[in-house]
């Protein structure tokens, strides 16, 4: 009856969203308000979530905490991960819920969540009580629920607000929303950014001197205002991506606040070896780089893209695989199309996640966006097709870039969920290549 009222409910109606609260309250009390029992780490933002949450909960089993953590990628369980099929960040209350009782039954003592904007708005994640709350970036995504940008970031902000005048905000100084939630109550606000501390601000993670190779990313982050004088900690976290340095930053202001060191939470990201289909490098013995990573926006493609060209060398190229999941946010189709022709050599427009849109129809929206007397450009249809494409196409010391699908285990059609493991695929083809 519900499913059948839905068309005619509006997304954000009262009647829908006391619903979706409803069941907030429901799942809650159904597994004994677990949170209460736990120190919620809470983690928003547009781009960077997953992997933040990865590093925060690394750092924590690092210094002996018993933690779990919840993403859209994956759950995490003390040392056992298993793979979030859901492909949700935040799925049903009653998975949040029951996942938080099974921490609380393992013995954990904290809990590192990643927050949706959707989630925030409709409840699913309320009784959570988070007492740190961190924000890694805001970008145009969603806007076909939100609406605007100056509201998706006040709904983001809903995740500050469940602090309720106590716990840390680890905010980004760089990011349009620091100023808005900076004015939100807390017991007290911790700022980050990739540049250099000024004089006065505290507590602050800058960074400085940064490098970068296809594997790392090193700085030297500058903390002001941490309970000493000005430090200067060399890091240095075995993942690609000069992004992946604010994310690494965000995890360490939110350890801090658990009553971890900056230093002690360096030395753990030493040995942080990323998230799966996050940046991920897919290597069997070929003689170019291949990456897959969960790139969906257009600031993350420039992002990724920029820094994945930075480190060729003519007259090696950059190979890319793009698309554009369906049902949502159709405006960013041809800037994704854009970005690609820009910063890649070859690109190839393909399916990803159609759900109930024709699939064909989307890839002409993010074909629009291309310039071809920019780029090689191709459209492939088959996903299957395309990857084998590109990694024929690739020649010694070339870059593979495969965007949008990451760790996801399903591919989302019109009929539903069907298998597809981009990882394992990737490697696979690999194996048959290099046999």
């Amino acid at each position: 009856m519900l499913h059948q009222l839905q068309p005619f409910i509006g997304k954000r109606s009262p009647v829908r969203l006391l619903w979706h609260r409803g069941k907030a309250f429901a799942a809650a009390v159904r597994y004994g308000f677990p949170a209460r029992r736990l120190a919620v780490i809470g983690i928003t933002g547009t781009d960077g979530k997953t992997t933040t949450v990865g590093m925060t909960a690394h750092i924590l089993h690092k210094a002996g905490l018993p933690v779990g953590a919840l993403s859209t990628a994956f759950f995490r369980v003390k040392e056992t991960v298993t793979w979030n099929a859901t492909q949700k960040t935040s799925p049903s209350p009653f998975v949040v819920q029951r996942f938080l009782r099974s921490l609380v039954d393992a013995g954990c003592t904290h809990a590192v969540i990643e927050y949706s904007s959707h989630g925030l708005v409709q409840g699913r994640l309320d009784w959570t009580w988070p007492s740190v709350a961190a924000i890694t970036n805001t970008s145009e995504e969603h806007l076909d629920y939100h609406g605007t940008m100056e509201q998706y970031r006040a709904d983001k902000g809903i995740l500050f607000r469940m602090l309720r005048r106590r716990g840390v905000k680890v905010l980004n100084r760089g990011d349009a929303t620091y100023d808005l939630y900076r004015s939100l109550s807390s017991g007290q606000t911790t700022a980050y950014g990739s540049a250099p501390v000024e004089a006065g601000d505290a507590p602050t993670l800058g960074l400085e001197k940064v490098t970068a190779t296809p594997t790392s990313v090193s700085a030297i982050i500058q903390a002001s205002g941490f309970n000493a004088e000005k430090q200067l900690v060399h890091l240095t976290v075995p993942v690609p991506g000069v992004f992946n340095l604010e994310n690494a930053l965000a995890a360490i202001a939110c350890a801090e606040a658990c009553g971890i060191s900056i230093p002690r939470s360096v030395e753990a990201l030493a040995s942080f070896t990323g998230i799966p289909g996050r940046m991920e490098p897919v290597d069997e013995g070929q003689s170019f780089s291949v990456f897959v990573d969960f790139t969906v926006t257009p600031v993350s493609y420039q992002r990724t893209l920029s820094t994945l060209r930075s480190l060729l060398k003519s007259p090696h190229r950059l190979l890319v695989l793009t698309g554009s999941c369906g049902d949502r946010m159709k405006e960013k189709r041809p800037v994704v199309g854009r970005i690609c022709s820009d910063l890649a050599d070859v690109v190839v427009v393909s399916n990803e996640d159609p759900y109930t849109e024709d699939p064909e129809k989307i890839i002409d929206e993010v074909w629009a966006g291309i310039d071809q007397k920019k780029t090689e450009a191709h459209r492939i249809s088959d996903r299957r097709e395309a990857i084998r494409f590109l990694l024929q196409e690739a020649k010694k010391g070339d870059i593979v870039l495969l965007c949008g699908k990451g760790s996801d285990t399903t591919m989302w059609v019109k009929d539903g969920q069907i298998p597809w493991n981009e990882r394992e695929i990737v490697r696979s083809m690999l194996k048959e290549t290099q046999s």
